[in-house]
Order: structure tokens, then C-alpha cells, then sequence
């Protein structure tokens, strides 16, 4: 079994109504929760052996706030392709992953990550910034992932339950 967790990245700022969207960095909510999803990952052994995240700076920024709480000791890898894609567009991307990679960190956007959810699950959840969900997968190789994988949502977390 693969375990899959979405991160809709922390919440971004609009200061500068001239900056690019890729270019735009978290808020000070997002900077508050954005460790508290690392400091959650930690205290339920819910640690990644691999992260993902959109090369978008807020996705960037929240990946890394990740990172440092939540012990994860490798490097995130960064996708280009994780900003402003779709659902198949991920599975592509996990389709690669290294098999000795059992719980994957994906740090995302909506719609996609909604979309991939459902997808994956049947379920469909509103995913606001700093949401993380946990989907089990039913396969032994990220490369029997598809469409038709049908995947468990065991938990919706946000850092404003806390």
C-alpha cells in the first residue's frame, strides 16, 4: 500500500497587485500554518518519504515550512508542471516515483488537488489553503496508479482545527 498526502499550499498574499501569480509569497497566516502542518505530520507519524511541490512560490514556501517541522530529512523536489496543470498531469508525475517511496507529499493547488482527490476517492471535499488530506492507495508500484485506482480518504486536516 502507497499512502498519497495533498497539500493545498498556505494562504498567499495579494499585496502586490503587479507581482506574477507564481511569484506570490504567503501571508502571515499562511507563514503561521504553514509549520503547523510539518509540527501534524510529525506528531502522527505522518512524515513523507518523498516531497513534492509546485515550483509557485507559495507552494515553495509552504513545502519548506514543512520540511523543517516536521523532521523530513531529504530535499523537496520541485515540479514545474504542478502549477497550473491537472489531475493527469499528477499521475504522470507519481507514475515515476521511486518505489522504496511509500508516503508521498504533494504540495499543490486547487482545482487540482480537489479534482485529484475526488479522482482518487469518489469523495469530493472542499480542500482550503493549508488543508491536508491522507489517501491510502490500494497498490504496491506507483506505476499501477490511474484514474481508476480506487484510493481511501482517511483524514481532511486544516491547522485552523487546532
Amino acid at each position: 500500500m502507497k499512502t498519497l498526502l495533498l497539500l493545498r499550499h498556505a494562504k498567499s498574499s495579494w499585496k502586490e497587485p503587479g507581482l506574477h501569480d507564481h511569484d506570490r509569497p504567503l501571508n502571515k497566516r499562511g507563514k503561521k500554518e504553514a509549520p503547523k502542518v510539518g509540527i501534524y505530520l510529525k506528531d502522527h507519524d505522518l512524515v513523507p518519504d518523498l516531497i513534492l511541490s509546485s515550483t509557485a512560490r507559495r507552494a515553495h514556501d509552504t513545502a519548506q515550512a514543512v520540511h523543517d517541522e516536521s523532521g523530513f530529512s531529504g530535499e523537496i523536489n520541485l515540479y514545474p508542471d504542478l502549477y497550473l496543470s491537472d489531475t493527469s498531469c499528477y499521475l504522470d508525475i507519481l507514475c515515476y516515483l521511486p518505489e522504496d517511496a511509500n508516503r508521498v507529499l504533494v504540495v499543490g493547488h486547487n482545482p487540482d488537488l480537489e479534482e485529484l482527490l475526488t479522482l482518487l476517492t469518489d469523495v469530493t471535499e472542499h480542500m482550503a489553503t493549508a488543508t491536508l488530506a491522507q489517501v491510502d492507495l490500494p497498490i504496491t508500484s506507483w506505476q499501477e496508479l490511474n484514474e481508476a485506482t480506487d484510493g481511501r480518504l482517511q483524514l481532511l486536516w486544516t491547522p485552523r482545527e487546532e
